[in-house]
């Protein structure tokens, strides 16, 4: 998993038509989600941060962050972004299943965004993943987390995902995604097409994983096993269906 990420780092921004928009918006919409449920809490743990569009778009609105991912090139990457943005996010490199003992305790929101848990591919990671969540937060803290709606998705194989095509320094690039599945898991690769518009020179950069294409359903239910009470899923506030659940106090 490290090995895809760290080879999509340079990449990453493609995936948004618009990356620096995407960060001010999904800065905002998270923003009105945690203080809905869980008002003025702003001490947050970002466990699967990527290049920082979440951490990033939350430090901006006031929140104090700390983040963390697998990549350590996505972590660079997100370190210069934030410096760029001048926002102010405690980056560090941890496997989101070691969260507590890389984090400790005490935050009042944990979060893990951009289906970045169905990266686990049995339930025993993902509530191994899940309670050490649960152990970064403070009494009456909140997890969220967003992911795709799998019961909505196709099954099978050469399943195409197109992205679109981006253009940026005097290069074009064509996105796309196949999958194919297996049972409840999937292989993934993405891939960008890269063309040089001056030369015509064109590159293909393939890069490969694995999901675990768990229903929200059963995700909400290993969150209530990991210890979270309220535990739901949130349609229409977020480009991914959201699951909540919080800390007894």
């Amino acid at each position: 998993m490290s090995d895809f990420y760290d080879r999509l780092t340079p990449f990453y921004h493609l995936i948004h038509q618009d990356w620096h928009a995407s960060v001010a918006l999904q800065g905002e919409q998270l923003t009105r989600l945690i203080d809905a449920e869980w008002p003025g809490k702003r001490r947050l743990l970002d466990v699967s941060c990527g290049i920082g569009t979440q951490a990033i778009g939350l430090a901006r609105r006031g929140f104090s962050v700390a983040a963390s991912d697998l990549s350590e090139k996505e972590i660079e990457r997100a370190r210069r972004e934030a410096e760029l943005a001048g926002a102010k996010v405690d980056f560090s490199v941890c496997d989101m299943r070691r969260a507590h003992e890389h984090h400790g305790s005490g935050f009042d929101i944990v979060l893990s965004c951009d289906n970045s848990l169905p990266h686990l591919l049995t339930d025993a990671d993902l509530l191994t993943a899940l309670r050490q969540m649960f152990a970064c937060l403070s009494p009456g803290g909140g997890f969220l987390m967003s992911m795709r709606d799998y019961e909505r998705e196709e099954r099978g194989v050469n399943l195409v995902k197109p992205y679109g095509a981006r253009t940026e320094d005097g290069k074009r690039y064509v996105l796309f995604q196949v999958w194919d599945f297996e049972g409840e898991h999937y292989d993934l690769t993405f891939y960008f097409i890269e063309e040089n518009l001056a030369t015509q020179a064109v590159h293909t950069h393939a890069l490969r994983s694995r999901y675990y294409a768990i229903s929200t359903d059963q995700m909400c239910a290993l969150m209530r096993e990991a210890g979270f009470v309220q535990v739901r899923r949130i349609d229409g506030a977020f480009y991914q269906p959201i699951l909540v659940g919080t800390r007894p106090a």
